[in-house]
C-alpha cells in the first residue's frame, strides 16, 4: 500500500497526497537512470558488429562453461589447497579486523565514549570505508609488492571499517538501565562493558563477523588475481586469461558457488543452534 502524507496550508486547508518525497526522489531517479541507459545504447558504435553471431557465440561459451566443466591444468589437490588459500586470506582477515574493530568501536559508541573521541573515531573509519576494498588492496600492493600480505592488510583495513560501524551502533542500542544499574553498585568503565555490554550484545557481534567473513571470501577471491594473492581466484585468473580454457573456468565458478553456499548453511545453523537471539 502507497504511503501517504498530510501538508497543512496557510489557509488552513489539509492537503493529502499519496506517497512521499524519499518514493519521488527514487522514482524519479530511476526514471533517470533508464533515459541514460537508453541513450548510452542508441550512441554505441555498433560498427563491425554481428549481433545474431555475438549471441549464439555468447551462448556457445555458457554452455561450454557452465554445462562441460572439468579439470585440465589443476589437480584435484592443487584446488583443494589453493581453495584453503582463499579461506585462510578471508579468516586472518576477519579475525584480525574484529579484533582491532572491537576495541575501536568501543570508543566509536556514543554511549561509552566521549563525543570528541566517537566523532574523530567515526569520521576516520569512514574515510576508510568510503575507499573500495581493491582500492586498499592495490595501495598495498604497491607498497609492499603483490602477494598475501598486501591483500591481508587491503582486506583488514575495509573489515576494520565495516565492522567499527556495526559493532558501535549495536553497542548504542544497549538498555541504558543496564549502565545505570552498574554504575551505581560502583562499577568501573570497564566492568560495565565487560559485564554488561558484552553479554548483551555478543551474539549479534558474531553474527556481524559472520556476515563479514562471507564478504571476505568473495574478496579474497578477487584478490588472488588482482593482488597476486594466490588462491582459488588466481586459479581462474589463468584459466580465463591465460590458458582460455572456459571449461576449467565453469569448474572452478561451481567450486567457488559451492563454498559460498556452504559457509553460508554452516553460519545460519550455527546461530541458529547457538545464537538463536540472532536468526529470523
Amino acid at each position: 500500500m502507497e504511503a501517504t502524507y498530510i501538508k497543512r496550508k496557510k489557509d488552513g486547508r489539509i492537503n493529502i497526497k499519496s506517497g512521499n518525497k524519499v518514493d519521488q526522489v527514487i522514482r524519479w531517479t530511476l526514471i533517470l537512470l533508464t533515459l541514460l541507459t537508453i541513450v548510452a545504447f542508441i550512441f554505441f558504435n555498433y560498427a563491425g558488429l554481428d549481433l545474431w553471431t555475438a549471441i549464439k557465440e555468447t551462448a556457445y561459451n555458457l554452455k561450454v562453461m557452465f554445462l562441460e566443466p572439468r579439470l585440465n591444468h589443476l589437480t584435484w589437490g592443487e584446488l583443494t589447497y589453493q581453495v584453503g588459500v582463499t579461506l585462510g586470506l578471508a579468516f586472518l582477515s576477519t579475525l584480525i579486523g574484529a579484533i582491532i574493530a572491537f576495541f575501536l568501536s568501543l570508543m566509536a559508541a556514543t554511549n561509552l565514549a566521549p563525543e570528541w573521541l566517537s566523532k574523530i573515531v567515526r569520521i576516520f573509519v569512514a574515510i576508510i570505508r568510503a575507499v573500495p576494498t581493491v582500492l586498499w588492496v592495490l595501495i598495498f600492493a604497491i607498497a609492499a609488492g603483490l602477494g598475501s600480505e598486501a591483500a591481508i592488510i587491503g582486506m583488514l583495513f575495509h573489515s576494520i571499517a565495516y565492522l567499527v560501524k556495526a559493532f558501535s551502533e549495536t553497542f548504542e542500542e544497549v538498555d541504558k538501565g543496564i549502565f545505570e544499574a552498574l554504575q551505581a553498585t560502583g562499577a568501573k568503565w570497564w566492568h560495565v562493558v565487560k559485564s554488561g555490554v558484552l553479554p548483551s550484545t555478543f551474539t549479534y557481534l558474531l553474527s556481524w563477523i559472520f556476515l563479514r567473513f562471507e564478504i571476505n571470501f568473495g574478496v579474497a577471491v578477487a584478490m588472488g588475481a588482482a593482488a597476486g594473492a594466490g588462491g582459488i581466484g588466481f586459479d581462474l585468473f589463468m584459466a580465463s586469461n591465460f590458458y582460455f580454457d572456459l571449461r576449467e573456468v565453469g569448474f572452478v565458478t561451481y567450486t567457488i558457488l559451492i563454498i559460498a553456499f556452504a559457509l553460508e548453511i554452516f553460519s545460519t545453523r550455527l546461530k541458529n543452534r547457538y545464537f538463536p537471539a540472532t536468526s529470523d
